[in-house]
């Protein structure tokens, strides 16, 4: 019965021109209203479905994107609505969130949709960013098949989902605020007098770097990129950094990217964090085409199967 339905389903979602929601999947499918919100309310597994399409269409190249996503919703009767960000209007709006969960395709420039988990309004007991890292970590075994790399924006480049991601056995990639404190790792010969080990050799200054820590990547007339090993303040480890200067109209600018795995090449780490942002061409598609905003259901596990189903067919 779950096969002949989720064949139905995803076809519906592809050729309904219009809203998606039961009165139209009735008016067009095979089975009447109730049988489709009954069918949205029973479990499925879109994790280890959408790891089977990969699998089979994916390249080998990959990596795992996390990206939080608005859902507008009105009323005050649905579970999980509230205030949250949304990138595109720039401000905060009342509605849902999903916490969307991407594969990479590093070679092709392409994102499939591996699970997307609504963010619930009221964390008690836990921060923003621990219910994030939570949702990665609780399925590690999974998302560690595909890849150890973890892919997110600046936002998550915070102490508590860095650390919690790394005991896990990830890697983060992600990119720092242009004005993070940083130090140099002392490479030269310990001296034998008192005391602890000299460990750094004096904090980063963007505007004069010490070349004897870095490693020239590339150099032109519009972009420099260095590589080194350094100290992050606010992670509390080494980290990777690759610094990427840019030429505008004769002002060079900055920007700050680092990884957590110490061996991985200036030249991957920026194409990783290039990739992101295809799992953002996901969310835009899924809202123009296949209805992620358009469930008219109040009931978590309606809401889920529905986001689920959306960015699975994108």
């Amino acid at each position: 019965w779950q096969y002949c339905f989720i064949v139905d389903i995803l076809g519906l979602f592809l050729s309904i021109k219009g809203r998606l929601n039961f009165l139209q999947f009735s008016r067009y499918g095979n089975a009447g209203e109730q049988h489709y919100r009954n069918q949205f309310n029973k479990p499925f597994d879109f994790l280890d479905f959408n790891r089977e399409l990969i699998a089979q269409n994916g390249g080998k190249h990959l990596t795992i994107a996390f990206d939080p996503s608005y859902i507008s919703k009105s009323g005050k009767a649905t579970s999980g609505v509230g205030y949250y960000w949304s990138g595109v209007a720039g401000k905060t709006k009342w509605g849902l969130e999903i916490s969307g969960i991407a594969a990479i395709d590093i070679d092709n420039h392409t994102a499939f949709h591996l699970e997307a988990v609504q963010t619930p309004s009221n964390l008690q007991s836990e921060s923003l960013l621990d219910h994030y890292a939570a949702i990665l970590t609780q399925r590690k075994e999974p998302l560690l098949s595909i890849s150890k790399y973890v892919v997110a924006d600046a936002y998550f480049s915070k102490f508590g989902f860095v650390s919690k991601l790394s005991n896990t056995g990830f890697e983060t990639v992600s990119r720092l605020r242009d004005d993070a404190d940083l130090k140099y790792k002392y490479l030269k010969e310990q001296s034998c007098g008192k005391g602890r080990p000299k460990k750094y050799d004096g904090k980063v200054y963007f505007k004069n770097l010490n070349q004897t820590h870095f490693k020239t990547v590339e150099q032109n007339s519009k972009n420099k990129i260095y590589q080194a090993i350094v100290y992050c303040k606010s992670l509390k480890r080494d980290i990777n950094l690759v610094i990427v200067y840019t030429n505008k109209k004769g002002k060079w600018s900055h920007k700050l990217y680092f990884c957590i795995d110490l061996s991985l090449s200036a030249q991957l780490l920026l194409k990783y964090y290039k990739t992101r942002f295809q799992i953002e061409f996901a969310f835009r598609d899924a809202k123009q085409y296949t209805g992620l905003d358009h469930c008219q259901a109040r009931n978590n596990n309606k809401l889920y199967f529905h986001w689920n189903t959306s960015l699975t067919c994108v």
